[in-house]
């Protein structure tokens, strides 16, 4: 067999997304989704893999920033559409892919690369580590309330149009942005990813509804969700299907949920993706009713080992010195000294002994915060070199609020 690697042309656009929808499994998505995607796209970052004048692997990237703990929004390339036609398996088509994105991502001075995983067990064997966890709920609105703080009455709630409400939410979303690790600063045309409805994915569904929530005339929150109506013998039954909920403060949030368990002619609320500590779970008095449901979300990958590590900061002060293995992406490997705090850090090269041993894996998968060195050590993932220094580090890691991805891509 012999395939030729190269960059997709604007004018194979829709050849190549019709291999890698077919092999997804060949169900077409809406045109307006389609559509968009089309429209987000960056051929520039897209690969095709031709055997002959057949395209047999496909992937992506888009050019993202991604908010780290500390605050700081750093470049990241969000790997995407990624596919290898059933026909051609097993050839080492993926990792050709994967090895000359990366170098890409590395000449684009990209020091993360993130994605979400259709089958998880693929992407850690290239450096890959799971970042970060989506909470699913099923919440019995009729057996349990939202505790609601005082000033929750004073906030205006009003229902528009999705579309009228978009520049409302966006300026919302985008100041919550930094204070919590995970999140994408949106790129234009982004913002309109959550306005998504094609009428063959409601399940049932009615149309997408906004509402915006307001204190002293300024919107400071909002909800987007769309009833699912249900009857049975006992009479309405339905289901609010929730798409997304944000606040700029704890009042408004409570003041949202509050509204959504509240909702006529309905019986239980359903949301697929929510972070790990989620302060609603702290609101409802009966978290059990929840029913909920952890998964894996982000996966990160340290294109830069030193410069990614030195654009986040640390919980607690730090100096160590990490043994880094990384064969797919070797200018990683080796010994690097990183010393940070709150302030700031900085992530050189060194000489100096090794206080950790891992691999460029477990480090994608701390970087956010959301898991513990500590933890990886006790499922035999991080060596300890320097008794402490295994502690150290795990503090320090640590963020402030669960990273968080609020959509795929």
């Amino acid at each position: 067999m012999t395939t030729e690697l190269r960059q997709l042309r604007p004018d194979e656009w829709a050849d190549w997304y019709d291999k890698l929808e077919r092999a997804f499994g060949g169900t077409p998505e809406a045109p307006e989704e389609r559509a968009l995607w089309r429209d987000l796209g960056e051929p520039e970052r897209c690969l095709a893999v031709r055997d002959g004048g057949d395209v047999v692997g496909t992937a992506g990237a888009f050019s993202f920033r991604l908010s780290v703990p500390g605050g700081a929004v750093v470049p990241a390339a969000g790997v995407t559409l990624v596919s290898v036609q059933p026909t051609h398996r097993r050839r080492g088509i993926l990792r050709e892919m994967m090895r000359h994105q990366l170098a890409d991502l590395r000449a684009r001075r990209e020091p993360l690369a993130v994605l979400t995983a259709s089958e998880p067990a693929i992407y850690g064997r290239f450096g890959y580590g799971t970042a970060s966890e989506a909470v699913s709920m099923t919440l019995d609105t009729l057996r349990q309330s939202v505790a609601v703080p005082d000033g929750a009455d004073d906030v205006r709630l009003r229902l528009v149009a999705p579309e009228a409400g978009l520049a409302d939410c966006e300026k919302v979303y985008a100041q919550l942005v930094a204070g919590r690790p995970g999140m994408l600063a949106r790129r234009p045309g982004w913002e309109r990813l959550p306005l998504l409805d094609p009428e063959a994915d409601r399940d049932g569904a009615g149309p997408l509804l906004c509402v915006l929530a307001e204190v002293d005339g300024e919107v400071r929150g909002y909800a987007r969700y769309a009833v699912k109506a249900s009857w049975d013998e006992g009479g309405p039954d339905g289901t609010v299907v929730l798409r997304d909920v944000e606040a700029l403060d704890p009042v408004v949030y409570a003041a949202l949920w509050r509204y959504l368990f509240g909702i006529d002619l309905t019986s239980r609320l359903t949301v697929r993706n929510r972070p790990a500590d989620d302060p609603l779970l702290h609101l409802v008095d009966d978290m059990r009713r929840c029913r909920i449901v952890v998964r894996e979300s982000l996966f990160v990958r340290l294109v830069e080992t030193g410069e990614a590590l030195a654009a986040r900061t640390y919980a607690a002060p730090l100096d160590v010195v990490l043994d880094v293995a990384d064969p797919f992406c070797p200018w990683n490997e080796g010994r690097w000294r990183l010393t940070g705090d709150e302030k700031g850090a900085s992530c050189e090269r060194t000489t100096d002994a090794a206080d950790l041993a891992l691999s460029v894996r477990e480090l994608g998968a701390a970087y956010l915060g959301g898991f513990t060195l500590g933890a990886l050590a006790t499922a035999g993932r991080v060596r300890e070199l320097r008794p402490g220094a295994l502690r150290e580090a795990s503090a320090a890691f640590g963020a402030y609020r669960k990273p968080w991805l609020p959509h795929g891509f």
